[in-house]
C-alpha cells in the first residue's frame, strides 16, 4: 500500500497547502463547468497530451476557491496502477486524512480511468451508494463506444471531448490579441503559421524545434499509445502493425481507403484491418470521414477518408507547396471536426461537408483556388452557399446565384461559430 500512499501524497498537494494551477483556460472548460453541480459523473475523453489532467486539477482548484475543503478532495491517476481496486485508493485516502467518506460532501477524480479492469462496475458502485461523492473522469480512449460502459453508466454520466487547442485557445496561450481581426492580421498570420507547428498541443505552444517537436510526438502521443496503451486494452499482439498502419496516414493524411485493398497490401484479413482502424479510431489517432449522402445506408458502403491526429513532422518542416498543403489541409479538416467530404463517381470531390440542418460544403485550398467540385456539390444538393477555405486569399464572388465565400484559414477558425450560425 505504500506506493499507493506515496501517489496520493504526490498528486494531491492541497491536502498539506495552498494550490494554484495557473493555466489557461480551454473552451471546454466553461461546458463542463455548467454540469459540475449535477449528480451525474463528468467523463474528459480525448487524446494523450491534450491537457486532461490540466483541467482536472482546474476543477480542483475552482472547486477549492468556491469554499470545497481541500481535504475532501481526492485525485488518482491510473497511469501506473492498473491492477488495483478503487476500495483501495478510497481506504487508504480515509486513513491517511482520517476521513469517513459517509459523512460530508466529497469530489473524486479518477485520470486514465480506462486502464482499471471493471471500471464501469466500480464507478457505479461509487456512484449508487454514495450520493454525497461528485465523481470526475478522464480517459485516452473513447471509453463510451463500448456497449458494457454504456449499459453500466446509463443515464449516470455526461461525457465531454478535450480536442487539442483551437486556434482561439492558442492564441490564448500565447497572450495575442485577435480583436477586430483587421487590425491584427499580419500577426494571425505569423501566429497560423507556428500554430501549425504546435499540432495543437498546449506543451508545445512555445516550441519551434524540429526535433523537440518530432521527439514529443513519437515519444510521448504516438508510441505511448501503442505501445502502452493498445496491448493492454484491446489486447493487440502485432503493435508494430498498427504503428505502421498509422504511419500510412501520418505520411499520407487524408486518404481514400478501400479496405480489401490495403488488407492486401497489409497481408492481414479485413476484418483484421478493421478492427486495427476501430481502435486507433477509439484511442483519437485517427478520424474517419464518411462520403457524404443524405441515405445512411449509402454514407457506410461508400468509401472513407482518414486523417491522423498527428501528421509526420518532417512534412510539417518541409518547404515546398505540395507538403504545405497536405498539412494545410489536415489542420483545417481537424479543427472543423470533420465528419464528412464528399466524392462522385466521376471524381468531383469537396474536402468537407458540415452536416448540421443543412449541408455546409467547405473546400481547402493552401493557394489554388479550384471550385468545380464545390459548384457541383451546390448544384446536385440544392445548396446555395459554399466555403473555400485558404492561407492568405479571401473574397466573396456569386455563381449562378450560389454565393462562395473564400476566406483565409485564420479568419474563418476565429469566426467559425458565427459564420457557420
Amino acid at each position: 500500500m505504500a506506493n499507493i500512499r506515496d501517489a496520493l501524497r504526490e498528486t494531491n498537494p492541497w491536502w498539506e497547502s495552498g494550490f494554484n494551477l495557473r493555466i489557461k483556460d480551454r473552451e471546454v472548460y466553461q461546458q463542463v463547468q455548467k454540469f459540475m453541480p449535477m449528480r451525474q459523473i463528468i467523463a474528459l475523453t480525448g487524446l494523450r497530451r491534450v491537457g486532461k489532467t490540466f483541467l482536472l486539477y482546474k476543477i480542483v482548484e475552482d472547486s477549492i476557491k468556491k469554499g470545497f475543503k481541500p481535504h475532501n478532495i481526492l485525485y488518482f491517476s491510473f497511469d501506473d496502477f492498473r491492477e488495483i481496486n478503487i476500495r483501495e485508493i478510497v481506504k487508504e485516502y480515509q486513513d491517511i486524512l482520517e476521513k469517513d467518506i459517509k459523512k460530508g460532501y466529497y469530489l473524486f477524480l479518477f485520470d486514465e480511468i480506462q486502464k482499471l479492469t471493471n471500471w464501469e462496475e466500480q464507478l457505479k458502485r461509487i456512484y449508487d451508494n454514495f450520493g454525497n461523492i461528485k465523481i470526475v473522469i478522464s480517459g485516452s480512449e473513447s471509453l463510451f463506444l463500448r456497449k458494457k460502459s454504456k449499459e453500466s453508466l446509463a443515464g449516470r454520466l455526461f461525457e465531454f471531448k478535450v480536442e487539442p487547442l483551437s486556434f482561439r485557445e492558442f492564441l490564448s496561450f500565447k497572450g495575442i490579441e485577435y480583436k477586430p481581426i483587421g487590425l491584427y492580421e499580419d500577426k494571425l498570420r505569423k501566429s497560423f503559421n507556428n500554430f501549425v507547428l504546435s499540432l495543437g498541443f498546449p506543451e508545445l505552444v512555445d516550441i519551434s524545434e524540429k526535433e523537440i517537436i518530432k521527439k514529443y510526438v513519437k515519444e510521448s502521443i504516438v508510441e505511448k499509445i501503442i505501445y502502452r496503451d493498445f496491448s493492454y486494452l484491446f489486447k493487440v499482439k502485432n503493435v508494430s502493425l498498427i504503428e505502421s498502419l498509422l504511419n500510412i496516414f501520418i505520411e499520407e493524411p487524408g486518404q481514400l481507403i478501400e479496405i480489401d485493398k490495403l488488407a492486401g497490401e497489409l497481408k492481414i484479413s479485413r476484418q483484421t484491418l478493421s478492427n486495427y482502424l476501430s481502435y486507433l479510431e477509439e484511442s483519437f489517432l485517427l478520424q474517419k470521414l464518411y462520403n457524404f449522402s443524405r441515405s445512411r445506408r449509402k454514407v457506410e458502403r461508400k468509401l472513407k477518408k482518414y486523417y491522423p491526429a498527428v501528421v509526420s513532422i518532417d512534412l510539417v518542416f518541409r518547404d515546398d507547396e505540395l507538403s504545405r498543403s497536405k498539412v494545410f489541409e489536415w489542420l483545417v479538416v481537424q479543427k472543423l471536426k470533420a465528419e464528412f467530404f464528399w466524392r462522385d463517381p466521376y471524381k468531383n470531390e469537396v474536402d468537407v461537408i458540415l452536416s448540421n440542418k443543412n449541408p455546409i460544403p467547405i473546400e481547402i485550398k493552401y493557394r489554388k483556388i479550384d471550385i468545380s467540385g464545390l459548384l457541383k456539390f451546390m448544384e446536385k444538393f440544392r445548396v446555395n452557399k459554399g466555403y473555400v477555405i485558404t492561407y492568405n486569399m479571401g473574397e466573396e464572388k456569386r455563381i449562378d446565384g450560389k454565393k462562395i465565400v473564400i476566406i483565409p484559414a485564420y479568419k474563418f477558425l476565429l469566426g467559425m461559430d458565427e459564420l457557420l450560425e
